[in-house]
């Protein structure tokens, strides 16, 4: 159901956000002090939808693109509470990653294929 090949941007940027997920998500194992400390559910949360959104992303469903991009524009605000460079990075993180899901053939991947009407 997929519209041509897979652009190799969508491959990295799905990777990159299944990767970023699995590391969040170990990360937090390994530093875990309660394990019933209740901002955790929330990080685990967040780190599984960038799993989500990387493997969807990689089957073509078009909503895991925005969901990638909402995703990143919430790391944006969060970062605004903390260091400005941190800011600065997902910002850019941003403004490069959604550069690259908003490219032509990009887009034409995650429309899928035509259906001509009869």
């Amino acid at each position: 159901m997929i519209a041509g090949k897979r652009p190799l941007s969508v491959t990295i940027i799905g990777l990159l956000f299944i990767a970023t997920g699995v590391i969040g998500v170990v990360y937090h194992l390994i530093a875990l002090k309660h394990p019933f400390q209740n901002e955790l559910i929330w990080v685990f949360l967040v780190r599984f939808l960038a799993i989500v959104c990387g493997l969807f992303m990689l089957l073509g469903s078009n909503w895991a693109r925005w969901l990638a991009l909402a995703w990143l524009a919430f790391h944006v605000v969060l970062s605004a509470f903390h260091s400005r460079s941190e800011l600065i990075m997902h910002g850019v993180l941003l403004v490069v990653i959604a550069y690259f899901l908003f490219r032509p053939k990009v887009v034409e991947y995650f429309r899928g294929p035509r259906v001509e009407p009869t």
